[in-house]
């Protein structure tokens, strides 16, 4: 397994562990429901949509018998994705006591959120286009290269 994938899928685990502690805390202080932002970014983002990524990572180039487009890009994608994300849950937090402050952290997080999400979108593209790595001449025509390294 690739190490992208390894990461998207413990860091969506990270991020499912403090939604529910954040969902805990709102449940149990109704005065923090001020943070729910913070706390739908944490579930949606952080849990459905990095084990999404790391799921997809792993199963599509199997599923269509390409290799991976560009391993480069889905690790640059997964530092995109979750710097974003802790930016503007950090964003959310402080937005009821710091607005300005929260206005520069939520721009940049959305910021690098959505430009990890274009990487995932390009990177897969191209993957099932068959635009990945090429084989080596020496593995002759119609033979596969091994998708997982």
């Amino acid at each position: 397994m690739d190490w992208f994938v390894r990461y998207f899928i413990k860091s969506g685990l990270v991020s499912l562990g403090l939604g529910i502690v954040m969902g805990t805390w709102m449940a149990l202080s109704p005065g923090a429901v001020i943070y729910r932002p913070a706390h739908v970014h944490l579930n949606l983002l952080g849990f459905v949509s990095m084990v999404i990524f790391g799921v997809a990572y792993h199963v599509i180039p199997r599923f269509t018998g390409h290799p991976l487009h560009s391993r480069t890009i889905a690790g640059v994608h997964w530092w995109s994705s979750n710097l974003g994300l802790y930016i503007m849950v950090a964003g959310f937090l402080v937005a009821p006591h710091q607005p300005a402050t929260s206005h520069w952290l939520l721009g940049g997080g959305a910021l690098l959120a959505a430009v990890g999400a274009f990487l995932f979108i390009y990177n897969l593209w191209r993957t099932l286009d068959g635009s990945g790595p090429k084989p080596r001449r020496e593995d002759g025509p119609g033979k596969r290269l091994p998708v997982s390294g």
